[in-house]
Parts: structure tokens; sequence; C-alpha cells
């Protein structure tokens, strides 16, 4: 099984264009004012222009109104979604796109109820819960908490690092990994070296 990688939190065409050249799966553009990531439309439309065929570009999106969404949709190029707030599932599935849900690994959640939840879902990833952020925090959760034998595809998140992706990977089995701070020089602002460390921890770990 080869599994996906997903770089998030790209605000410069340089990123996206280098994610790509290392085998990145999907690029993530924060379409949420108040991270230290947030895009612009005007910068996740010339970020999607510069991606080549087949690196997928996701837009993620925390509680907005879907008026907004679609605004978004209308002048950038997405082809997935991805949820990070409190949004039900006919929200998720109204804008004809694949989406992605995220759910927060706060003490007591269902993750099988989730997957019953938004079965429709592409995806669901399972990231750090904060309360005072959602996502992007820096911080892992414990892995033993991911059940097995879901049928849903998972995306693990949270604090991956080039330091400890190949061990999260033996552990949780995902389909694909997301990454933002991770392999950062500063908020937003992606390190070339240390992407093509985390891509290669990920294409070099044994699920065998």
């Amino acid at each position: 099984m080869r599994v996906r990688v997903k770089l998030c939190g790209i605000t410069r065409v340089q990123d996206a264009v280098h994610a790509a050249s290392l085998g990145a799966d999907a690029i993530g553009l924060v379409f949420y004012a108040q991270s230290p990531r947030a895009v612009s439309i005007a910068q996740a439309r010339d970020i999607v222009r510069a991606l080549p065929a087949f690196v997928t570009a996701v837009g993620l999106f925390v509680n907005a109104p879907p008026d907004e969404i679609r605004a978004v949709l209308e002048q950038v190029r997405l082809d997935a979604l991805q949820f990070h707030g409190l949004e039900p599932p006919e929200q998720c599935r109204a804008f004809g796109r694949p989406y992605i849900k995220a759910v927060s690994m706060r003490a007591g959640v269902d993750i099988r109820a989730c997957a019953r939840d938004y079965a429709d879902s592409a995806a669901l990833l399972l990231d750090t819960h904060d309360e005072a952020a959602p996502g992007g925090t820096g911080r892992v959760f414990d892995w033993s908490r991911v059940p097995g034998g879901l049928d849903k595809a998972l995306i693990l998140a949270g604090g991956l690092t080039p330091d400890n992706v190949a061990e999260a990977i033996r552990q949780v089995r995902p389909y694909a990994v997301d990454v933002s701070g991770g392999v950062e020089a500063g908020k937003g602002i992606k390190d070339y070296h240390k992407m093509v460390q985390f891509i290669n921890e990920v294409n070099h770990v044994s699920l065998g």
C-alpha cells in the first residue's frame, strides 16, 4: 500500500511547485481568516494555476457560510473540500466536490460514528484536539486511539514531522498523511529540505 501525502497550509506558488515536484499527492489551501496560513482568493488562484496535472488542490474551511464557500469555488479550481468545523454532512456534500471531514480527537470521540455520519465523505482526517485552534497545532495525539478495521479512508494529521511520520504510519496504517507545520521554516512558509525529508520517510516506510 502506498501512503498518500498532502502538504497543507500552502501560501506560496514556489512551495506548491516544490511539493508537486517531490511527489505530493495534494496541497491544502486554508480559507480561514484566523489561521496564520490563510490565503486570499488571488493567492489561491495563482497557486492552483501553477500545479501540474494529477496534484489535488484541497480547500480548507472552518464553519464557513455556504455563500463564502461558493464564492471561492467560483474563482478557484478546487478539486476537493476539507471541513474542519462543526459542519453537518448535508452541508459538506452540498458543493459538488469530494469532501474530507476533519475529526478533532477530543476525549470520547467516536470515530466509527463519525464514519457512519459522514459515510459519503472521501475520507476522515484525524487531527489533534485544541479548543483554540481547529488544526495546525503542531502536536500529536495518541495514535493508539485510532480503531482498526474502519471501512473508511483515514488521513492522519497532527504534529507530523520527518522524524515521526514513519512510526505514525506503521502504527495507524492510514490512507494518507497530512502535514503543515512539520515542514515549515515559518508559518505558511515551507522548508524545501523538510518537505524532501518528509516525503522520503513516507515513501520508504515498510508496511509489510
